[in-house]
C-alpha cells in the first residue's frame, strides 16, 4: 500500500458466500430467503422511524445506521414496533400447546422460588462477549422454570446482553434443564422479549438470542480475515535473524520526565526487570541518579498530526519497547529494533481521514483520559489496530453476527489492555483507565479465536426471543397485562456508568445510548438518588402495567447501599407489587474487586414480588369497608410466601411471615393505593390470631401450618427469627448476634440487606460500614468481631462524641431563623442528644430540636417523647 494513495481500502465489495437459501415465513408472509425478509422489514422499519423517534430512549444515530444494525422484526436498534404482533402469535401457540397437553389452562404459582442460587460464569455462551454485568443464564433458568410453563412470555426491560432470553429458550433443552437438578421442572421453550436502553447491549442480546447459522458465520468470518490479512497483514510483520515473523503483541510504555534533571525516562527501561519478575515503585534516574517514581514524575508529551480529526493533537508520549512474535512456528520475544520503528513510521504516514470516530461523551469516566490527550474513541487504539479493525467492520456491516464478532475484541485491542509480569493481561472492569504499560495485541489472533467463541453461542432452541432498544420508563409497544413473568437486573445507583463505559463499543456501531432516561446516579447527568428513584419508579410502573395479575417479578440487586436498596423496595411496593422474599444469588466468579478485597460483596440479592390477583384488586377497590378485606389481602400474601426454609438441616424462620412484616406489607399497599389505614397494630395482631394459625412466631393458613409442622419434624431444630433492622439500635443488636463468629463485610452484607425493614419516618439508617466502624473491631484479616469488654467503654465514649457532634449539627440547623422540619435525622443520635442535654439541664435544646424533627418520629418514639415532655414542663 502506497502512503500517497488517498484511498485506504480497495473499492471492490467483499463477496460473501452463503448457503442455499430456503423460504421463510414471518407474520404469515412468505419470503424466498432470510435476506428478502430482512430487506422487506428494514423498509417497513424505516417508514415507522418518525413515530418511533417520539418514544423515550430512542437511541442517538443516523437512520441508515439504525436500519443497517437492525434485523427486523426480531431485532431493532430502536423501539421494536412489532412486539404486540409477536405476543399475539405466541398467545395462539399457547392454545396449541394446551391441546397437546404441554401446558395447563389454569396455571398458578403460589410460593416464590426461595432458595439461594449459586451459578458460575464459565459457560461458553456467557463468555462469548464481554459486558459490564451479566447474570449467568443457568441461574435465571431456575426462576423461569419455577414461575412459568412452556409457551409463557418472559420479559426483561433491563436485559443487558439478553441472558434472560437465553435462559427462557434453554428451558426447552432437556439436557440443560436436567443439569440444574430442579424438581418438577417442566421442559419447554418460553418466549422472551429483551429490551434495554443500550444499543451495544441490545446488539449483543440479539446475537445471543436470534436464529444463528453458525456454518455461514464461520465461513464469512474466515473469508473476511483472509481478505484483511492480504491487505493489511504487513502492519504486524517483523524480522528475526533475517526471517519474516508475525507479531503477536507489542508492549508499549509511557515516557516520563525526571523531576530533577528534566530528561525523558521510559518507564519500562527503568522500572521493569523481566529476569527478577519485578516492577519497581522507585528507581534512579538514568541521567542524574535522582530517585524517581510515577508519583513524583510528570508525563512526557508529544504533538502529532491526526488525519482523522484533521488537526494536530497533543498526547502523553508512549513508545513501543518489546515485541512478542512467532517465527517458523516458534514464539519468541525481543526488544524493539530499528526495523520495528521504521514500520511504525510507515503506519503513522497512512491517511485515515475516510474513517470515523467520536468525541468521548460528557462524563467523569468517559472523559477521564482527556488529561492524557485521549479525547476521541479512535485514540484508545494504536493506529494500526484502528485501521485493521475498521476494515473488518467495513466488511462485516449488515450482519449482526459478524458485527458482534468484531465488537467482542474491541476491549482487548485498546490501550487499556494492561501488561502484567505473569502475562495474564487484562483490562480493569468498570473503568476506561489506560495503564502506563499496555499491550497492543494483533487483532487477527483474537478474531481467529473469537470465531470459535461466537460459534459456541449456538443452541437448538434459538429464535424464540425478540430484542428491542427501549427505555423501561415507556414500554410503548407492550399492551397491558401481556407478560407472564419478569426477570430483571436493573442498574443500581452509582455502581456502574453503563453508557460511559459503552461509548467505545457504540462508536464503532455508530448508534449511541440516549442517556436522558438512563437510571443511574451520575453527577454529570445531574442525577441524584432522587432522580434515580423517580426513573426506577416509572420503570416499575411499566412493569406492573404489562405484567398479568397474579404473576411474578424477580429483581436482582447488586448494590451495597442501604439507601438504594430501600428506594428499590419502596418503588416496587409503591406501584403495587407485593414483596414476599429476598434471597441470595452467588455468581461464584466475582469481579476483580470482589475477588481481591474483603469489603466487596460477592453475592447479589434477589427480590421476589407478585402482582395482586384480579379478584383481590376487584374486592378491595369495590368495597367501601377496606378493613373488612384487610385479612383477604393477608391471606393472598400468606399463600404467596414460602412455607418452610431449611438450612443445614434446621428449619429457618421465614421473616416475611412475622406480624411486623405482614403489617408493614398491608399498610404499604393501602397507603400506596390511597386507602384509609384499616386497623392499628393491636387490632391487626388480634385479627391475625383470630383468622390464621401461629407457629414459631409466624402465621400460616391451616393447610400451610400442617405442611410446616410436617417439614419441621424432619429437621433437627429451628433457627430463630432474625432481628429486624429498622433502626441503628436494632442494627447493632443484629450485628452483635451475627458476630458471635467473626465475619468479613462481604459475608455480613447480603444478610444485613435481607433483614432490613423500612425505618420510621424521619429516621435514617446508617450504612452497614458506618455501624461497623463505630461499634465493632476489624482484625488484620478483614474480619469484624465484637469488641472486648475492657475496650467497649472506650468505644462507647468515642461513639458518644461522634453522635453528640451530629446532634449539635441538628441543633444548629434548628436554631436558624427560617428553619423547617428536618426530613432526615438519626433516631439514635436524637436519643443520645436528648439524654445528654437532659443531664446538662439544657431543656431548651431538647425542645428546639424536638420542634424541628418529623412530628411522627417524636410521637412514635417513647424515649424521645419522654425527654421532650419533661423538657417542656421545666422551661
Amino acid at each position: 500500500m502506497s502512503n500517497k494513495d488517498p484511498r485506504l481500502f480497495l473499492d471492490d465489495e467483499f463477496e460473501e458466500t452463503s448457503l442455499n437459501p430456503e423460504p421463510v415465513v414471518c407474520f404469515g408472509m412468505e419470503f424466498p430467503c432470510e435476506e428478502a425478509r430482512r430487506d422487506y422489514f428494514r423498509e417497513e422499519l424505516r417508514k415507522k422511524l418518525p413515530e418511533l423517534k417520539k418514544i423515550e430512549g430512542f437511541p442517538i444515530g443516523e437512520d441508515d445506521d439504525i436500519i443497517n444494525l437492525s434485523d427486523p422484526p426480531y431485532y431493532t436498534a430502536c423501539p421494536n414496533p412489532w412486539l404486540n404482533d409477536f405476543i399475539g402469535e405466541w398467545e395462539k401457540e399457547k392454545e396449541q400447546l394446551q391441546a397437546e397437553g404441554k401446558r395447563q389452562a389454569r396455571f398458578e404459582v403460589k410460593e416464590p422460588y426461595a432458595a439461594d442460587v449459586s451459578e458460575g460464569k464459565n459457560n461458553p455462551i456467557y463468555m462469548a462477549h464481554a459486558y459490564h454485568t451479566k447474570v449467568p443464564h443457568p441461574a435465571i433458568m431456575r426462576y423461569i422454570l419455577h414461575y412459568t410453563q412452556p409457551g409463557d412470555i418472559v420479559f426483561d426491560g433491563f436485559a443487558g446482553t439478553g441472558m434472560t432470553g437465553v435462559a427462557a429458550q434453554l428451558c426447552g433443552s432437556k439436557e440443560d434443564v436436567d443439569a440444574l437438578g430442579e424438581k418438577n421442572a417442566k421442559v419447554g421453550v418460553r418466549k422472551a422479549i429483551c429490551s434495554d436502553l443500550s444499543p451495544i447491549a441490545s446488539l449483543i442480546a440479539a446475537s445471543y438470542n436470534l436464529k444463528f447459522d453458525v456454518h455461514s458465520f464461520a465461513k464469512k468470518a474466515k473469508a473476511i480475515l483472509n481478505r484483511v490479512e492480504d491487505e493489511l497483514g504487513w502492519m504486524y510483520e517483523t524480522e528475526v535473524d533475517g526471517k519474516k515473523a508475525k507479531i503477536n503483541y507489542t508492549i508499549w510504555s509511557d515516557v516520563f520526565v525526571c523531576p530533577s534533571c528534566g530528561q525523558e525516562i521510559t518507564l519500562w527501561n527503568e522500572a521493569v526487570n523481566l529476569q527478577e519478575k519485578q516492577i519497581k515503585d522507585t528507581f534512579p534516574c538514568p541521567h542524574c541518579g535522582a530517585t524517581c517514581s510515577k508519583k513524583n514524575m510528570d508525563k512526557a508529551w508529544e504533538t502529532s498530526y491526526d488525519s482523522l480529526l484533521n488537526k494536530t493533537v497533543t498526547m502523553n508520549k508512549k513508545v513501543p519497547v518489546r515485541v512478542n512474535y512467532t517465527c517458523n512456528g516458534r514464539r519468541g520475544e525481543r526488544d524493539v529494533v530499528q526495523s520495528d520503528l521504521k514500520l511504525f513510521k510507515k503506519i503513522d504516514g497512512i491517511d485515515i481521514s475516510d474513517l470515523s470516530s467520536i468525541r468521548m461523551p460528557e462524563g467523569d469516566e468517559s472523559r477521564r483520559n482527556d488529561r492524557i490527550g485521549i479525547t476521541h474513541a479512535h485514540q484508545f487504539y494504536s493506529k494500526r489496530n484502528f485501521i485493521y479493525l475498521s476494515r473488518v467492520l467495513e466488511l462485516a456491516k449488515g450482519d449482526i453476527f459478524l458485527q458482534i464478532w468484531l465488537t467482542s475484541v474491541l476491549q482487548r485491542t485498546t490501550k487499556s489492555y494492561k501488561f502484567t509480569l505473569d502475562r495474564k493481561f487484562g483490562i480493569l472492569t468498570g473503568t476506561l483507565y489506560v495503564p502506563s504499560l499496555n499491550v497492543e495485541l494483533n487483532p487477527i489472533n483474537i478474531l481467529n479465536r473469537k470465531i470459535k467463541d461466537i460459534s459456541a453461542m449456538e443452541y437448538l432452541t434459538r429464535g424464540n426471543a425478540i430484542v428491542s432498544i427501549n427505555s423501561a420508563t415507556e414500554l410503548h409497544s407492550l399492551s397491558d397485562a401481556s407478560i407472564d413473568y419478569i426477570f430483571t437486573d436493573p442498574p443500581f445507583g452509582a455502581n456502574i456508568m453503563y453508557s460511559e463505559l459503552s461509548c467505545i463499543w457504540e462508536s464503532w456501531i455508530k448508534v449511541m445510548t440516549n442517556t436522558k432516561e438512563e437510571a443511574i446516579i451520575n453527577n454529570v447527568q445531574q442525577k441524584s438518588l432522587f432522580e434515580y428513584q423517580t426513573l426506577m419508579n416509572r420503570s416499575f410502573q411499566e412493569y406492573y402495567r404489562v405484567l398479568k395479575p397474579g404473576k411474578w417479578i424477580t429483581i436482582e440487586f447488586s448494590n451495597t447501599s442501604a439507601s438504594v436498596w430501600n428506594s428499590i423496595q419502596n418503588a416496587l411496593q409503591g406501584v403495587g407489587f407485593i414483596v414476599v422474599n429476598v434471597a441470595a444469588l452467588d455468581k461464584k466468579q466475582g469481579s476483580f474487586k470482589a475477588v481481591t478485597t474483603t469489603t466487596a460483596v460477592k453475592q447479589d440479592l434477589v427480590i421476589t414480588c407478585y402482582k395482586p390477583s384480579k379478584e383481590l384488586t376487584f374486592k378491595l377497590e369495590g368495597s367501601l369497608d377496606k378493613s373488612a378485606n384487610a385479612m383477604d389481602f393477608i391471606e393472598e400474601l400468606l399463600l404467596h410466601l414460602p412455607i418452610h426454609q431449611e438450612k443445614d438441616n434446621s428449619t429457618t424462620a421465614v421473616v416475611e411471615r412475622s406480624p411486623k412484616i405482614l403489617y408493614d406489607r398491608l399498610i404499604s399497599y393501602y397507603v400506596r393505593h390511597g386507602y384509609a389505614i384499616p386497623m392499628d397494630a393491636q387490632e391487626f395482631q388480634k385479627s391475625l390470631h383470630d383468622r390464621f394459625i401461629e407457629r414459631d412466631g409466624m402465621f400460616f393458613t391451616a393447610s400451610q401450618a400442617l405442611e410446616y409442622e410436617d417439614k419441621k419434624s424432619k429437621t433437627t431444630g429451628i433457627v430463630p427469627m432474625a432481628l429486624f433492622i429498622g433502626s441503628e439500635a436494632e442494627g447493632i443488636e443484629w450485628l452483635k448476634r451475627e458476630l458471635e463468629t467473626p465475619q468479613t463485610y462481604s459475608e455480613l452484607q447480603p444478610e444485613w440487606m435481607k433483614n432490613m425493614t423500612p425505618t420510621k419516618k424521619g429516621d435514617i439508617l446508617p450504612e452497614l460500614s458506618e455501624i461497623l466502624e463505630d461499634n465493632f473491631i476489624k482484625d488484620a484479616d478483614g474480619k469484624w468481631r465484637k469488641p472486648d469488654a475492657e475496650k467497649a467503654a472506650d468505644m462507647e465514649i468515642m461513639r458518644g462524641r461522634k453522635m453528640m457532634k451530629e446532634y449539635n449539627m441538628y441543633l444548629e440547623q434548628a436554631q436558624k431563623p427560617k428553619a423547617r422540619r428536618m426530613r432526615d435525622t438519626r433516631l439514635e443520635v436524637l436519643r443520645y442528644g436528648f439524654k445528654e442535654c437532659y443531664k446538662q439541664k439544657d431543656y431548651q435544646a431538647i425542645i428546639t430540636v424536638g420542634d424541628h424533627i418529623q412530628e411522627s418520629l417524636l410521637q412514635e418514639d417513647e424515649i424521645l417523647l419522654q425527654y421532650y415532655d419533661i423538657a417542656v414542663s421545666r422551661v
